[in-house]
């Protein structure tokens, strides 16, 4: 499972899921760093990465557009880096189920 970490979400996600999503990366370290959600959006698509974000632009593209990309949208508030990992190793297998169900463009992820 690819997960692609949106700016509003520390690049140190990767490096601490490493082990859960290997195949991860941060808009940063893609070179997508300030650009508009529409290019995010079509780079996961293209690579087959889901979206994590905080951003309700991304919940509301999902409603628009569908999958693919899968949206998974963290609604923790302010919470830190720390406590957006442990939530993510938690739901990892309704991530892994989300992934699987071609139907699903969104999944709701909370404390």
């Amino acid at each position: 499972m690819k997960l692609l970490f949106d700016e509003n979400v520390s690049p140190k996600l990767v490096e601490l899921l490493g082990e859960e999503y290997p195949e991860s990366a941060h808009v940063r370290d893609v070179g997508l760093r300030g650009v508009a959600d529409a290019v995010i959006w079509l780079h996961a698509r293209i690579h087959g990465f889901m979206i994590v974000s905080k951003d309700d632009d991304f919940r509301q593209r999902s409603f628009l557009e569908g999958a693919p990309p899968k949206v998974v949208w963290l609604q923790v508030g302010n919470a830190g880096t720390g406590v957006i990992a442990q939530l993510l190793r938690r739901e990892g297998r309704r991530l892994a189920a989300f992934e699987s169900e071609e139907e699903s463009a969104l999944l709701i992820v909370g404390r």
